[in-house]
């Protein structure tokens, strides 16, 4: 079995405007499809996270993801981060109410996926979108980078293919048990810590503090804000900005050199520089380079804030390399 639109060389590929195009169309067939049937009855919040084999492939992720993002969890039973990622994934797939479906794939009983896909190691997350497919990421990772991957993964769902997610049953969902942030605070000591540890050119302090309040509260605002800000100074501080610039310029394929010269340009204020340095690395790499590349240029988004007009373009840049 191959999925369709897909390139199997271990990177999918969705850069073809051909095969994006046909994809869209494709999805625009079904949903009218949908529609002429009465529409898709609305699904209980158990069935956000499902269980796929090779034998549902085709029906349960290449079909469904005209209608809706597919997010792939390849795991497998002895897998001890994918215990720790799991977990994780199925939580935020009840919170985000449909925006994307989350479909777990075990290794050891589909191998012939796991290869068709390029697997090298697990836990590995692929999406599936308008019956393509894009590597996400590999190993654990944060949740403050998961959700950014997520909510680039449903713009662009939504920008490019139109795909506005499933209906959950409101009633079904008033009875499942609440995702609620644990909130413990208040931080104003910690935060308070960070920021005399910066005044003090004590970086690692400042980021510790930082990450004192988000063990606590993962999404509390300030402290992801001053702990982008944080990493990034601590980053930079024993850069030679000449040194970097001049690597940066002579090796363009040296991902390394163009995550450092981005950095030093944002330091620089020089926003739109660093971001576009970055996409254009994204869109030039495959692999392990292109995911530094890409991870890297979300936590920039951090530093800047999701709000920023700058951080918006950059996103749709990104969203345009990527597929």
């Amino acid at each position: 079995m191959q999925p369709r639109n897909m390139s199997m060389s271990g990177v999918v590929d969705l850069a073809a405007v051909k095969a994006a195009g046909e994809a869209k169309a494709k999805a625009e067939q079904a949903r009218a499809e949908a529609a002429r049937q009465g529409g898709s009855a609305a699904v209980h919040p158990s069935a956000l996270v499902i269980d796929v084999d090779e034998a549902g492939f085709e029906r349960d992720v290449l079909q469904r993801s005209a209608e809706v993002p597919l997010v792939l969890d390849f795991w497998a039973e002895w897998c001890e981060p994918c215990k720790q990622l799991g977990p994780l994934l199925e939580r935020l797939a009840v919170e985000y109410n449909g925006r994307f479906l989350l479909a777990k794939i075990d290794v050891d009983a589909n191998q012939m996926l796991m290869q068709q896909f390029g697997i090298q190691g697990i836990p590995a997350v692929f999406a599936v979108v308008a019956g393509q497919a894009l590597p996400l990421f590999q190993g654990a990772v944060p949740e403050a980078q998961i959700r950014e991957t997520l909510d680039q993964l449903i713009q662009i769902g939504e920008e490019r293919f139109g795909l506005t997610g499933i209906a959950v049953d409101a009633d079904a969902s008033k009875g499942a048990p609440a995702v609620e942030r644990q909130v413990v605070g208040p931080y104003d000591a910690l935060l308070e810590a960070a920021l005399s540890a910066l005044d003090a050119g004590d970086l690692a302090g400042a980021v510790q503090a930082y990450k004192n309040v988000l063990a606590d509260d993962p999404a509390h605002p300030e402290a992801k804000l001053g702990l982008a800000q944080a990493e990034l100074l601590a980053r930079v501080q024993d850069l030679d900005p000449g040194v970097v610039r001049k690597n940066a310029a002579e090796n363009p394929a040296d991902v390394t050199a163009q995550i450092a010269a981005a950095d030093l340009d944002l330091v620089g204020g020089h926003v739109q520089d660093a971001f576009g340095r970055l996409v254009e690395t994204v869109r030039r790499t495959a692999g392990e380079d292109r995911d530094a590349a890409r991870l890297r240029l979300l936590e920039l988004f951090e530093v800047i804030g999701a709000e920023d007009p700058r951080v918006t373009a950059a996103r749709q840049a990104l969203a345009r390399v990527l597929f």
